[in-house]
């Protein structure tokens, strides 16, 4: 078995994050880059969908106040079933507020910071929203990662060149951000990203399935392959696993081209 340090190669190498190398660890005992966008409405469909493509996925992303059953003890069931099946749970929460407001968020109702590994952010708020974050964890004395938006899979969004540059500013002087949300939807705009990023962290990308264009109200799709080949490291994947009418194939080859790719770029540099 390939072990991560040598198929990552220099991001495995200068990431410092331990939440980084773990991501790495699973994706290559699963050759799977996937992440996989679970945006169901009950906690039983959260479940079952775990309970089918668990062993081909290396990380679940949650829109928690999606769930419309939610409860946080039966949320337990979720977090079991993902740790059952070697996932990391990432909430894409996107929070956007000051940093003190941030911290409090992380409980609340939702508990964040009890059981996910990952939350994204917005930077709009100033630098401050990631220490909250990082305290969020730290009052339940949890290490977490946060992935900073740098750029927006859908259309006429308003993250500009400057504000990307600013966003990568932040995440480089926090233990806590582990890296940024890229466009999955365009290679040429993940390159660029992964320049100026460099090896220290990761890059995940929203915005790819098989069947690239233009989506539902204003999303675009790029395809997996050329996301890990243009710099992403986590192909953040939605409908096209769990709206296909097969989703353990439909998940397989998600895995494959994303592996696939990575093992032809670490090749190729």
């Amino acid at each position: 078995m390939m072990r991560a340090e040598e198929v990552w190669g220099a991001r495995w190498k200068n990431c410092a994050n331990p939440l980084s190398h773990r991501f790495m660890e699973i994706a290559t005992k699963k050759q799977s880059l996937v992440v996989l966008a679970a945006d169901l409405k009950t906690i039983r469909s959260l479940v079952s969908l775990i309970e089918l493509v668990g062993p081909y996925i290396s990380a679940l992303k949650t829109h928690v106040d999606m769930v419309e059953d939610f409860d946080i003890k039966e949320w337990e069931k979720v977090v079991n079933c993902a740790k059952m099946h070697d996932l990391l749970l990432f909430e894409d929460r996107k929070f956007a507020d000051i940093g003190k407001i941030t911290q409090t968020q992380m409980g609340g109702i939702y508990d964040i910071r009890s059981w996910a590994d990952l939350v994204t952010a917005h930077r709009i708020s100033g630098p401050d929203i990631v220490d909250g974050i990082g305290a969020g964890w730290e009052d339940v004395q949890r290490i977490g990662g946060v992935f900073l938006l740098a750029q927006m899979s859908s259309r006429g969004n308003m993250l500009t060149k400057k504000y990307t540059e600013e966003t990568i500013k932040t995440g480089r002087g926090s233990p806590h951000v582990v890296g940024y949300i890229g466009n999955g939807s365009s290679p040429e705009e993940i390159s660029l990203l992964r320049k100026e990023v460099g090896d220290n962290q990761l890059i995940w990308t929203p915005g790819v399935n098989l069947a690239t264009g233009e989506g539902e109200l204003g999303q675009r799709y790029g395809h997996p392959y050329d996301a890990v080949m243009s710099g992403s490291d986590g192909v953040i994947v939605g409908s096209g696993i769990h709206g296909a009418e097969d989703p353990v194939s439909s998940a397989k080859m998600y895995a494959k081209e994303s592996w696939k790719a990575l093992i032809e770029r670490d090749n190729d540099g």
